[in-house]
């Protein structure tokens, strides 16, 4: 994976160091008391407080070694120095699909930073592909699982 790129926003780059510096000085701190403590109820073999701290421990180690690769590869993207009519990583597009009165927005972010339920969508995501490089007015196909529906580029921001 040495070769991976982990395109980002400075923001989601922030983001991602504060997540991680949380998860060094307080998460794994507290995963490590709860191991002592668990470990002084006994037979480890049938410990199910001693399980789960260690379940959790692996899950925080995971999730660090994860973002630690993430910061490592960063490629943090200025949006500004774009086309303000492109789009592109780190912004915010809207578009109506044809036939349809309702705009749908998104903010195109890298895939670190995707937060679908808040309108966050990864670089990755065949929404995005199909929009990204494109202007304001330009009328994009977009290729889903579901299927493909034409929609025209309305907003850049």
């Amino acid at each position: 994976m040495a070769d991976k790129v982990f395109p980002m926003t400075a923001e989601g780059k922030v983001k991602l160091e504060n997540e991680l510096n949380e998860l060094k000085t307080v998460k794994r701190q507290q995963v490590i008391e709860r191991i002592k403590i668990a470990r002084g109820f006994g037979d480890l073999s049938e410990n199910s407080e001693y399980e789960s701290a260690k379940d959790e421990q692996s899950v925080v180690e995971t999730r660090i070694s994860q973002i630690e690769e993430m910061l490592h590869y960063a490629q943090v993207v200025d949006s500004s120095k774009i086309d303000p009519d492109e789009v592109s990583i780190g912004k915010q597009v809207t578009f109506v699909e044809d036939g349809e009165d309702d705009a749908e927005t998104y903010t195109i972010v890298g895939s670190a930073e995707s937060d679908p339920a808040v309108g966050k969508i990864s670089n990755d995501s065949p929404i995005a592909k199909a929009l990204l490089g494109k202007k304001k007015g330009e009328k994009v196909t977009i290729e889903t699982p579901g299927g493909s529906f034409d929609v025209t580029i309305t907003v850049v921001k």
